[in-house]
């Protein structure tokens, strides 16, 4: 019936529902930009430096909101290390990010999938 917004420190909202009306929808789901920008958003900025980023999802619904969309790039300019994952497909958005030369963009297959903590972390030591 919708997804759910879940963060790190156990708050939760409603990104999107069957219910919800809303000018900003996929498919049959309207978004919930207050609570992209009242739970969301805020999650995404560290308080200090030694910390990881991560958002689970950069996808269409959170990128309606233009807060989601600042943050993710200011986040994404800062030393902060940042893990997400990011659509397929998207927007001209969507694209900007992907290209960015300091993005890593890795597929995630049922094949690769339990490899690839092992390659990255012996990569980076």
């Amino acid at each position: 019936m919708g997804f759910s917004i879940n963060t790190l420190d156990q708050k939760e909202g409603v990104l999107a529902h069957e219910r919800i009306k809303s000018s900003r929808r996929v498919g049959k789901y309207g978004v919930n930009l207050s609570d992209i920008d009242r739970i969301a958003v805020p999650s995404m900025m560290p308080t200090t430096l030694d910390q990881l980023v991560v958002i689970d999802e950069i996808g269409k619904m959170e990128c309606f909101s233009e807060r989601f969309r600042k943050t993710l790039e200011g986040v994404l300019d800062s030393e902060v290390p940042v893990v997400g994952s990011i659509a397929m497909k998207g927007d001209r958005f969507i694209q900007k990010i992907k290209a960015r030369s300091d993005v890593l963009l890795v597929t995630v297959t049922t094949q690769n999938r339990n490899e690839l903590v092992n390659i990255y972390l012996t990569d980076n030591k």
